[in-house]
This record gives structure tokens, sequence and C-alpha cells, in this order.
């Protein structure tokens, strides 16, 4: 049957001499993986080659069939047509960064509106961001997301429980007996971080280059802590050096 889905570019992987494999996480099914067989060549097709970079926002008519790991795409266009995302090199960083982290945490093909409205306007916000909201955007991005898969930090920040332990994913009032926590300033920034609730409201937040890197590190930590085989964030130096 032809479905009618939006769809974020997560990856592309080159297929023989002129196909390509898309994976996509879509509005309708979830994670799904799409075969475009002739993309890669210079004759006309339905599905254009420059729709599939990471983080496209796309509006699709697919096949799907439960029973197959490879879907078909029959039509393909922009869904929302990014203004800044592809020419700005910092926006362009934390899109990637993003993407990434997303192809790391959603491994299964479930069904998640939910999921999808917050990681398609999260892209969409970040578009639009200024120069204050996209030097903290992941920071907020890596955090919100925690919340779709059981395991976000709880905001029980105190002034006696003020130590983020990252294995137990709240603040605590005594050190814990292993390397994974974050102490003051920085729990302290992380509460109010989880306090945010649009993008916008990221200009207020104020963090040196240095405090936002640290604490970046320590809230992938947290994901490496509840994920297995999460792995290391290839992006995280490039950007770290972009929005430093």
């Amino acid at each position: 049957m032809v479905h009618t889905t939006k769809g974020i570019v997560l990856r592309t992987v080159s297929y023989g001499e002129t196909s390509m494999i898309v994976s996509l996480y879509t509005e309708l099914f979830g994670l799904q993986s799409y075969i475009v067989n002739g993309i890669r060549t210079s004759k006309k097709t339905t599905v254009k080659n420059n729709l599939f970079q990471p983080a496209c926002i796309l509006a699709m008519e697919v096949y799907h069939n439960d029973l197959k790991n490879l879907q078909r795409i029959k039509e393909a266009r922009w869904h929302y047509l990014y203004r800044d995302i592809f020419f700005s090199i910092p926006k362009n960083m934390v899109a990637l960064f993003m993407t990434e982290l997303l192809q790391k945490t959603i491994r299964q093909p479930e069904h998640n509106p939910n999921l999808f409205d917050f990681i398609e306007d999260a892209y969409i916000q970040l578009d639009k961001a200024d120069t204050k909201v996209t030097a903290a955007y992941p920071l907020f991005f890596a955090l919100k997301l925690t919340s779709f898969f059981g395991f976000g930090i709880r905001d029980d920040y105190t002034l006696s429980g003020n130590i983020l332990d990252l294995r137990e994913g709240g603040f605590v009032k005594h050190l814990p007996e292993h390397p994974y926590y974050l102490e003051e300033p920085a729990s302290a920034a992380v509460s109010q971080l989880l306090k945010v609730m649009q993008p916008e409201e990221l200009r207020y937040t104020v963090l040196s280059p240095a405090a936002r890197r640290r604490m970046l590190e320590s809230i992938l930590q947290f994901y490496a802590l509840h994920i297995q085989d999460f792995g290391v964030m290839k992006s995280l130096p490039v950007l770290q050096a972009i929005l430093s």
C-alpha cells in the first residue's frame, strides 16, 4: 500500500553503482530504511538526490510492507525548506550532532508521533535560532531527548541535594562512589536547562564555552551509561571547536 508520511533523514549509504539506502525517522512508521534506485545518475527521477541530506524534513509517498526490512519511496519533496541550517556552519554542525545522537538512540521502528513532533520542531527551531540560542542548543536537545527513552534526568535539585548523579539520573546530597557526577556550578546549570521549555528561552542562559563543553560531555556520558553500545559521538570535537 502507498502511504503519505513525513520523514526526517538520519543517514544515507550508497548501494551499488547508482542506488542509495536512506534511513529516515518517519511520522507513521518510526525508523525505516528505504532503497532509492537510480538516484546517483544524471537521469531524471521522481526523487532528487539533494533531498537526502542529514536533517532534511521530507513529505513522502511510500510503499510500506511490515514484512520487509527495506521499503521504497514513490515520491518525495521538501516538507520544510531550511533557511539557515545548510548555510550556517554552526547551525549545520549542531544539526549533524543532533542527527548523530538520533542515530545512536533510535534503534527500533516503533511508531512514536510525540517523538517525531519533538524532533521535527527541534530542527525547525534550530533553523530559526539566533547565535545565543544556537550555542546552547546541543545541551537543550540532548537533555530533552532523554525523556522519550524512559531514563531522563529528574529535576530534583535542591541547595543541599546539588550533586548530579549521572548513573542514577538525579540530584543527590553526597558524592557518589563512582566518577559519573557533576558538582556545582555545572549541576545547577543542568537543573536550569531542564526547566527550559522552548528553545528561545536559551538566550537567557549564561554559560561559558568551557562550561557548555563540560556539561555536554557529561550528558553524553549519561547516555552512554543508559544505552548499551552508545559509543563515541564523532561530531562532538568539531562541534565543540566551532561553538567555542
